[in-house]
């Protein structure tokens, strides 16, 4: 039924709900999820396929939180998350010929950046700002890049497309996080497809994380919606820091 030991299944279940939980709010669930497939003997390839088929669970989950909750329309998303869609496949499809060294080496520096935005920038609130770019740009641009690098490495995700909903689309803070999860959901299905279509999926272990990340990604949601920028903002800034500083580990250890 599983691909490795049952003990392992459900430790893997547990880092799936934490994964959950902060992916829902701030993003970065595969800083949790990831290192944890690698420590439980998934090959590269099987980690990053597993994630998504997790992870698509998790999203999803939050989609559907926040929009019922009236702070995101997903069929108003639709054009954007078909963009998602194709672009993490394609970032998929070049994670299989293409190694990622270069981009351990610039991530860290690009999530350090968000995290000291996050932190220091003055007036971030739930409030919608002033709009720098038409959604037809941003979806053409912004999107399919983010989406991109998702299918093809992952971590921060969630952190660059909050980044660009603020500063682009001038979202709030919760209206961006609520958005955000429509287009990695659609990232993560995109190349899910991929992944799947390789080989590298861990089915079964795939989808008993993935009742996790569905338990995790409801209280996380929840929660963010409850509380708003004053949650969402120090737990972005967390996580990018957390992130930022694996990936230096993982680049340079």
């Amino acid at each position: 039924m599983f691909e490795i030991a049952t003990h392992l299944v459900l430790l893997l279940a547990c880092a799936a709900f934490i994964a959950g939980f902060v992916d829902a709010i701030a993003g970065g669930g595969g800083l949790i999820s990831v290192p944890a497939l690698l420590l439980a003997g998934a090959s590269p390839i099987e980690a990053l396929a597993t994630n998504k088929l997790q992870g698509s669970f998790g999203a999803g989950t939050a989609v559907l939180a926040y929009a019922r909750a009236g702070h995101v329309k997903p069929l108003d998303q639709l054009g954007m998350a078909a963009v998602a869609a194709v672009a993490g496949a394609l970032g998929a499809l070049v994670a299989h010929f293409m190694p990622a060294e270069v981009l351990r080496i610039i991530m860290p520096v690009i999530l350090v950046a968000v995290a000291l935005f996050f932190a220091f920038k003055p007036g971030l609130t739930d409030l919608d700002r002033v709009e720098r770019i038409k959604p037809a740009v941003f979806t053409f641009t912004a999107v399919p890049m983010i989406a991109a690098y998702d299918g093809f490495f992952g971590p921060g995700t969630g952190s660059f497309l909050m980044l660009a909903f603020v500063m682009l689309a001038g979202f709030g803070v919760l209206k961006a996080t609520a958005h955000t999860k429509m287009l990695n959901f659609a990232s993560n299905i995109g190349s899910l497809a991929v992944f799947a279509w390789s080989g590298a999926t861990w089915w079964g272990v795939g989808f008993a994380m993935a009742a996790g990340q569905i338990a995790g990604a409801a209280l996380g949601a929840k929660l963010a919606m409850r509380i708003g920028a004053r949650l969402i903002k120090p737990l972005l800034v967390v996580t990018s820091t957390a992130m930022a500083l694996r990936l230096l580990w993982q680049a340079f250890g």
